[in-house]
């Protein structure tokens, strides 16, 4: 897997983002991607009562050129699948399976490479911080990502009843194992659909 990813403003080449998520109207939500100086590298508008996800990333809120698109395979159901696809080249890049009866009590994702191979797991970090977030939705949730022997602390979300917000960090891949758009992929699912299925 590529650590960078090609994109045309550098958009995925940071190791830190923010996203953020917040309800406009009944119609849908705005996705907004910054970098950790605050710069805005990605942009969504996400539409409400769509039977299958349809996210697509775009570089800026003029919605011209389009980077990302994250897609679901089917109508939404308990274990969905995401696929990623690179958008300038069309490239597969992998998909994110939710792991539909273990995410009852932990959050819990699948990375997949472009073959459906299972290359990694997205899990909360915490079985009884998970437990506690069921009854009491304020606590923030972290997810961890594992691949092969390294555990990175990616994802941490702020609370707040109008806006999601996602810290993605992925400084501790030293080694450059995550593709930067399957993991930033990851996150705004997180985001995006995750605090819908609970």
């Amino acid at each position: 897997m590529s650590g960078g990813g090609f994109s045309l403003n550098n958009a995925f080449n940071y190791s830190e983002y923010i996203i953020r998520k917040k309800v406009f109207s009944i119609m849908g939500a705005k996705l907004h991607i910054y970098n950790s100086s605050e710069e805005l590298v990605m942009y969504s508008q996400m539409k409400a009562f769509k039977l299958k996800e349809d996210i697509a990333l775009f570089t800026d809120e003029g919605m011209e050129t389009e980077l990302l698109r994250i897609k679901a395979r089917n109508v939404i159901d308990f274990s969905a699948t995401y696929d990623v696809h690179d958008s300038p080249t069309g490239e597969h890049l992998g998909a994110l399976r939710r792991k539909g009866l273990k995410s009852i009590v932990k959050d819990e994702w699948i990375l997949l490479d472009s073959r459906d191979q299972e290359i990694g797991l997205i899990k909360e970090n915490s079985t009884f911080m998970a437990l506690l977030r069921r009854f009491i939705t304020l606590i923030p949730q972290k997810y961890n990502i594992e691949l092969r022997d390294i555990t990175i602390p990616a994802f941490r979300q702020n609370f707040n009843p109008f806006v999601t917000k996602i810290i993605a960090d992925f400084s501790e891949d030293r080694k450059g194992l995550l593709d930067r758009r399957l993991a930033l992929a990851a996150g705004i699912l997180l985001c995006a659909v995750e605090g819908k299925q609970d």
